[in-house]
């Protein structure tokens, strides 16, 4: 969610490689970003005076918003809007017990395409305190352990709990106590080094330069209104 998406569209556009397209209006202006022909991203904005920080919001599939949404509350969580009818689909903002906010989607996910191209998100990480009462209430909520074990699997790697779907490492829960609880993104890029620099000249700023991980070159950085995000080199 941005402030200005003409603006995130200015500082993503080039550094990303994005290609737009126009987006539901329901909420306010939108766009979606597209990789190789993929919708890999949403951006937004928020109408009226509410103006919350810009952040990026992961959003997880799910068959049924509404049971999803039950079972968030049933186990600790809080559920800041829906589930609603949006875009074809239903959604619902949420956060964890801890505090980190993720979004539910059921419907048309977009990304029947697994996309490891320079530009789309390719990982997602939970920063928080307890990573494993974190895991476990994700695992009850989007029923990670009742899955096809051959698609899905959960498993403990480099101080981390990371879930693989259809081969893929995809996210991971990682212990984070000097920060808020949050999920970040990271999306794929060529170079994360030359990255680093051409965020700069388009506005925005370093949070920490490139370093080499378990998973690949990592940078975070912000974008030009301040958003979080990470970038990873591509494989």
């Amino acid at each position: 969610m941005a402030r200005d998406p003409e603006v995130a569209r200015a500082f993503y556009g080039p550094l990303l490689g994005w290609e737009f397209e126009r987006g539901p209006d329901g909420w306010g202006p939108s766009l979606r970003a597209v990789v190789d022909g993929v919708e890999v991203a949403g951006i937004g904005s928020v109408a009226g005076d509410w103006q919350p920080p810009v952040a990026w919001t992961t959003y997880f599939g799910t068959e049924a918003a509404d049971l999803t949404a039950d079972r968030v509350r049933e186990r600790g969580g809080t559920l800041a809007v829906g589930p609603l009818a949006f875009d074809a689909g239903r959604l619902a903002l949420a956060s964890d017990p801890a505090g980190a906010a993720f979004g539910v989607w059921e419907g048309d996910l977009g990304c029947a395409t697994w996309v490891k191209s320079p530009g789309a998100p390719v990982w997602i990480e939970l920063r928080t305190a307890d990573p494993f009462a974190s895991a476990l209430f994700y695992g009850e909520v989007f029923g990670w352990d009742g899955r096809d074990p051959s698609r899905f699997e959960v498993r403990y790697e480099h101080e981390r709990v990371v879930l693989r779907a259809d081969g893929h490492s995809v996210a991971a829960l990682r212990r984070a106590a000097d920060t808020a609880p949050h999920w970040e993104v990271f999306f794929s890029v060529a170079d994360p080094d030359r990255a680093v620099g051409q965020a700069a000249e388009l506005g925005g700023a370093v949070v920490e330069p490139p370093a080499d991980s378990p998973y690949g070159r990592v940078a975070r950085l912000r974008d030009a209104e301040g958003g979080l995000f990470s970038v990873i080199g591509a494989k």
